[in-house]
């Protein structure tokens, strides 16, 4: 099968097309034939070998944790899927990704693809939407009537944010540039701050949750806005526990676990049209591809999610 490969840490030329072994599926896995998957931060995060530490994988890396397409494959013990199905999941971080024409992936992480959503829109959907949700409903607690400050509205995990957060009856603010105040608003932003007319941190106060996507800065001002017993749960760096207790808030990291019920969920409000998949950018599986669509990524302006059409 073709693949993108890299086989040391470096800038985006070390992502190399080469053919590869095409995987086969163990115990309560399936192979997915792949036909769109989608870039994400921590795709060149690893590529330039910042999360080594964290994530010490060994080469050839294949990267890529979003994935849309076909099972073409079942291994023992998968009893709810069949060659054939339509599906999508954000797989276990292995070293073994989604820039390929085939990958494997566990069965339980795994959710239909509903029958209208195209397979770009599912591969941009997972690993951003999972992360949203796990940041507003498991680790923070957002319900009905919450105030929610969500960072870089138009953004993957951003975009899902606010939606998931209005789905569950909150008030939602988010942050963006000029260029994408109409897009927020459409997704069901109930106030939006232009960040480069606005301080938000001026404007907003007496919110229930922030939502960080950026960290530093953002993320130092984001506790003046949050009401005493507030939460604020980043994706971008862990927040330092003396100045959340300073605020009197709660404040955590949180790093994406996979969980396909949790995606079901997401399905399902996809399907029912609640759900919308902002797709900015679209490039093909080659090496110039996934290149272009690392530098693109990198250069945090991406609007929506980046996909990479495999068929």
């Amino acid at each position: 099968m073709k693949a993108i490969v890299m086989k040391e840490y470096g800038h985006k030329d070390v992502l190399q097309e080469q053919e590869f072994e095409k995987p086969t599926p163990e115990e309560g896995q399936v192979v997915v034939k792949v036909h769109a998957t989608s870039i994400n931060p921590i795709d060149w995060k690893l590529r330039e070998g910042y999360l080594k530490d964290m994530v010490p994988f060994e080469f050839p890396i294949i990267l890529g944790w979003d994935v849309a397409g076909v099972v073409d494959e079942v291994g023992e013990g998968v009893t709810d899927y069949q060659v054939g199905d339509k599906v999508f999941a954000r797989p276990e971080l292995t070293n073994r990704g989604t820039y390929a024409e085939y990958t494997v992936v566990d069965a339980h992480l795994l959710a239909k693809i509903p029958e209208n959503i195209s397979y770009e829109e599912a591969a941009a959907t997972p690993l951003t939407a999972l992360t949203a949700y796990q940041c507003l409903f498991e680790h923070g607690s957002v319900k009905e009537d919450d105030k929610v400050l969500v960072h870089a509205g138009s953004g993957g995990v951003g975009s899902f944010a606010i939606q998931l957060a209005k789905n569950a009856g909150a008030y939602v603010a988010t942050t963006c540039s000029t260029k994408n105040v109409e897009l927020v608003k459409e997704l069901g932003a109930d106030e939006v701050i232009d960040y480069t007319k606005q301080n938000f941190e001026e404007e907003l106060s007496d919110y229930d949750f922030v939502l960080d996507t950026l960290g530093g800065d953002i993320q130092e001002k984001s506790y003046k806005v949050l009401k005493s017993g507030g939460e604020l749960a980043s994706v971008a760096a862990p927040p330092e526990e003396e100045k959340a207790n300073e605020h009197g808030v709660k404040a955590f990291f949180v790093w994406l676990e996979p969980k396909g019920e949790q995606l079901k969920e997401i399905a399902d409000q996809m399907e029912n049209g609640k759900l919308k998949v902002i797709i900015g950018h679209r490039f093909p599986l080659t090496e110039q591809g996934i290149q272009d669509a690392h530098e693109l990524s990198e250069t945090h302006h991406a609007k929506g999610k980046i996909v990479i059409n495999v068929i």
